[in-house]
């Protein structure tokens, strides 16, 4: 069953373009010049990073991030 991790998006001017990360999956991010493409290749991103751990034989993590707004209101 696929992991839904949340993934943040935000503009970097220092790249001129949009970044994705998902946190809860160390070093996974990706680019894009618009957010619906950063969010496209984060999912690429995501696939792969998965895989890669699974080959390896490494755990994978839960979903655990949630963005300081969700907390509060919880």
């Amino acid at each position: 069953m696929p992991q839904d991790y949340h993934i943040n998006i935000f503009y970097s001017e220092e790249d001129e373009g949009y970044i994705a990360d998902i946190p809860d999956l160390r070093m996974c991010s990706a680019f894009g010049l618009t957010p619906a493409d950063a969010l496209a290749q984060a999912e690429i991103a995501k696939h792969a990073w998965l895989d890669a751990a699974r080959a390896a034989g490494k755990p994978i993590p839960p979903p655990r991030y949630r963005p300081i707004i969700y907390q509060l209101a919880a």
